[in-house]
């Protein structure tokens, strides 16, 4: 039986369609000539970009005449057999070789000029000569003189453009696709050089291990009015360059995962060809997956005590002014008060008297002292002096202050004599608006009114004004509701009345 043999050939006109098409922007491939400079070493990148032509200059290690036959070799396996740079020991980016072909998909001709010690040499890749020469491959080469004032490096430049460029869009590509954060690394577009984001908000370091390798970064949880829908997810960077945007489950949280911003990198995962996407059906990819789901609950959970730590804030402020407008009111209507007489707190003369009392560090199992108020204790001290004791009281079922939650918003103001305070906490949706035990006043965090005015900060301190007039009402008049609504309508309309000049 005779064998024969048949060669492998691959037409010309294939391979340039394959160049045309590797990217689906075109855009993509000034991104992967920066990343081959920096797999050559270099510390600095000058991107130029007009009308008639683009230009990639860098200052690596340029190449020999070796190199520049690897350079065009299509699929090379250089970087794979060699993935450390050989002066930085930089991770290198490319893995292919197939990139310079990109160059295809937006011009007709493109020239790489290289020097390296005594060596340099130009190279024109011009479309149509190379298509019109039929089975030879060869590229023209020019041997040129060294320069010695010019330090060694790679200059690619495209000419007859075929389509416009934008620079904003070049921007966002370098940005997201470049090792911009490597120390001895710069990358110039039209001369301004370009320095990666920094996202203000609350950050939490990343460090998962997976069988395949280690998943490391940083997500960002960016405050609620810097929350953008454009180009939502984490950035999943592989050799420090970013593959895509992914959401990891975050996509059902709403609008809270427009917060949800950073990076995350993972270089064991395999990407496609065009660095666009991930073998997603390989073991890696569903390690990596697995492992950010998790990490994406921790986030959840990290936004959820973020968000109240938010909303707290927001509430002590809107309780410190409600009790400064309850204390107006006191101080115009003295017979209203169940503390006795309240003066201004801008009055001469009431240091001490009224007003709101500086926030103190508690705990949920130890709730703060008001004066000499203290848990199953009625007695409150006035001035500073101890509160004389006190005849002993009929035990109640209840305490006279709550144990609280950890979540729980706490303000205390001195009216008159005694210490009030005022506790925002969760009793849940079916609870009660509002309650006071002794000179405590319970707040519902969880009423669905509460939740409905506290949207805005004007709402939320007329609600909070309204419940505090409401409770020390019921505290001066509590047989007879009727009568402490009516002094509650009055100092209600009393508390947002100006002063009279």
């Amino acid at each position: 039986m005779q064998t024969v043999t048949l060669p492998v050939r691959v037409n010309k006109s294939h391979l340039i369609t394959i160049g045309e098409r590797l990217y689906a922007e075109s855009v993509e491939l000034i991104r992967e000539l920066v990343n081959n400079a920096y797999d050559a070493d270099a510390t600095e990148v000058q991107v130029t970009v007009s009308d008639e032509k683009i230009t990639v200059r860098d200052n690596g290690v340029g190449m020999d005449l070796e190199g520049l036959r690897e350079y065009f070799t299509i699929g090379t396996v250089d970087k794979r057999l060699h993935p450390r740079s050989p002066r930085f020991g930089r991770l290198r980016i490319g893995q292919f070789g197939i990139g310079k072909f990109a160059t295809l998909s937006a011009c007709e001709r493109f020239t790489v000029f290289t020097q390296h010690g005594e060596f340099a040499a130009e190279v024109v890749f011009d479309k149509a000569e190379w298509e019109y020469a039929g089975d030879r491959w060869d590229l023209p080469m020019r041997f040129l003189k060294p320069d010695p004032a010019e330090d060694d490096g790679t200059t690619v430049t495209l000419f007859k453009l075929r389509r416009q460029f934008d620079l904003s869009e070049i921007e966002r590509q370098l940005l997201e696709g470049v090792p911009l954060r490597t120390p001895d690394f710069a990358v110039f577009l039209n001369g301004r050089r370009l320095t990666p984001l920094q996202l203000p908000g609350h950050r939490l370091p990343i460090l998962e291990v997976t069988p395949y390798g280690s998943i490391h970064g940083e997500l960002v949880i960016v405050p609620a009015h810097l929350a953008s829908t454009i180009e939502m997810g984490v950035e999943v960077k592989v050799r420090q360059a970013t593959v895509s945007r992914e959401l990891f489950g975050m996509e059902a949280w709403g609008r809270e995962a427009a917060r949800i911003k950073g990076e995350v990198h993972a270089d064991f995962l395999l990407v496609t060809a065009d660095r666009s996407g991930f073998v997603r059906d390989s073991g890696e990819y569903r390690a990596f997956s697995e492992a950010m789901v998790r990490i994406a609950a921790e986030v959840r959970r990290a936004l959820g005590h973020l968000s109240d730590r938010t909303e707290r804030a927001k509430a002590r402020q809107a309780v410190r002014e409600a009790f400064r407008l309850v204390q107006r009111a006191l101080a115009r209507n003295p017979d209203l008060s169940p503390f006795g007489p309240v003066p201004l707190a801008d009055q001469p003369g009431t240091v001490g008297g009224g007003g709101v009392v500086p926030e103190q560090r508690h705990s949920a199992a130890s709730p703060p002292e008001l004066g000499g108020h203290r848990a199953g204790n009625a007695s409150l001290s006035t001035g500073g002096e101890p509160a004389a004791p006190s005849p002993p009281a009929v035990r109640r079922r209840r305490p006279r202050v709550r144990r609280m939650t950890p979540n729980a918003v706490v303000q205390r103001a001195r009216l008159g004599e005694a210490g009030v305070m005022c506790c925002l906490d969760h009793f849940g949706s079916d609870g009660p608006e509002a309650f006071h035990e002794g000179t405590a006043i319970y707040i519902n965090r969880d009423h669905p009114l509460y939740l409905r005015n506290s949207r805005r900060r004007d709402t939320q301190t007329l609600h909070l004004a309204r419940l505090l007039t409401q409770e020390i009402s019921l505290m001066k008049e509590p047989r007879s509701p009727r009568q402490a609504f009516e002094r509650q309508s009055k100092l209600l309309r009393d508390a947002f009345v100006e002063d009279r000049p």
